[in-house]
Parts: C-alpha cells; sequence; structure tokens
C-alpha cells in the first residue's frame, strides 16, 4: 500500500515539481482550475483573514504579462542581454495554465505578518498538491519577476507580494526525483 497512489499518502509521497518549460497541453479546464483554488484556500489561516488571493493569467493575456515583465527589467537593467528578455519571453508563456499567488497581509490585524506570510506560501503548496491529485503536475517559481514592484504593481500594491507563479500543466517529460533530506538530519528531539 505504501506505492498505491490511490492513497491520501501516496499522493503526498508521489508529487514532484515539474519544470513550467516541460509542462504541455492539457491543462486544466476552467471547472477543475476552480476546484484546484478551492481545495488551495483550504489552507491553515489563523484569523480567518485569507492572506492570499489567486490571480489566473489566461493563454491570450500572456503576452501582455510578457511585454510588463520584460519593460519592468529593462527599466530596472538597461544593459540586459538579449538573451536575458528572451528567457523572460519565454517564462510568461509556459504551461497551459498560470496561477499568480499572491501574498496579501492585513497589516491592520492583530495577527502576526509571519503567519500571513506562512499561510500564503501554504495556499501554493496546497495548489502543488491539487495539481498533483487531478493529474496535472506544477512548478512554484519565484526568480526576478516576483521580486520586482513594477510587475507586482500588475497585479495588485503593496503591502501584496508576490509569492509565486503557480504554472501547471501535463508533464512533457518524466519527472525527476530531487534528492530529499534524509528525515533524520533535519529532525531532533527536544529534551527540556
Amino acid at each position: 500500500m505504501f506505492n498505491d497512489r490511490s492513497t491520501p499518502l501516496s499522493l503526498l509521497e508521489t508529487r514532484r515539481s515539474a519544470r513550467p518549460r516541460d509542462l504541455v497541453a492539457p491543462g486544466p479546464d476552467d471547472a477543475t482550475l476552480a476546484r484546484m483554488l478551492a481545495i488551495a484556500a483550504r489552507t491553515p489561516d489563523h484569523g480567518k483573514l485569507a492572506p492570499w488571493r489567486f490571480v489566473i493569467v489566461p493563454a491570450e493575456a500572456r503576452g501582455a504579462l510578457a511585454a510588463r515583465i520584460i519593460s519592468a527589467y529593462r527599466a530596472e537593467r538597461p544593459e540586459a542581454k538579449q538573451t536575458e528578455i528572451d528567457s523572460f519571453e519565454r517564462f510568461a508563456a509556459q504551461a497551459p495554465a498560470l496561477v499568480v499567488v499572491m501574498s496579501s497581509p492585513r497589516p491592520e490585524s492583530h495577527i502576526p505578518l509571519w503567519e500571513q506570510e506562512l499561510s500564503a506560501g501554504a495556499a501554493c503548496m496546497n495548489l502543488l498538491h491539487a495539481a498533483h491529485a487531478t493529474g496535472f503536475a506544477g512548478g512554484w517559481v519565484t526568480g526576478w519577476p516576483a521580486y520586482s514592484e513594477s510587475v507586482r504593481d500588475a497585479f495588485g500594491a503593496a503591502p501584496e507580494r508576490i509569492a509565486g507563479f503557480i504554472f501547471i500543466g501535463t508533464p512533457g517529460a518524466a519527472l525527476e526525483e530531487r534528492p530529499r533530506p534524509d528525515p533524520g538530519a533535519v529532525t531532533t528531539r527536544w529534551t527540556g
């Protein structure tokens, strides 16, 4: 039963991150993506603040996203090489589905900002689990676009930040297992 993908634990044991460039059609349809987002929203959320939100970037808007990223990058780095610009053009076009997860903290709340940010990260992880559970794969990407205020402003405004670009689709190549830490090496027992 340990390797049986039909159990909840085996789903968790077999989830792998996919390289967004390797994700191909088909991607989730609108109903499946909506279900994935509903699952992603079932995340720990102290104070019931929902300190995150999801922005779907449909295929027809990917060119505008690429233009926004490239414009922001050129403004910040006017000496940028064409290869860098080309990589951002490709970045926006990866995978059939793209969800930008925004960390949307509520500064007026008594809930610590750190807990709100952790909740946004958990929402990203839940979205990846939902993609895997529905037969797709996902890749959580940050990189320069996630830290650009100009790119962020396309989706929201401070104090929001981009928690991640979540690319979803069908693996076009076998998902590779990466080295994982030995649980014994990252686990200690506190004895007081």
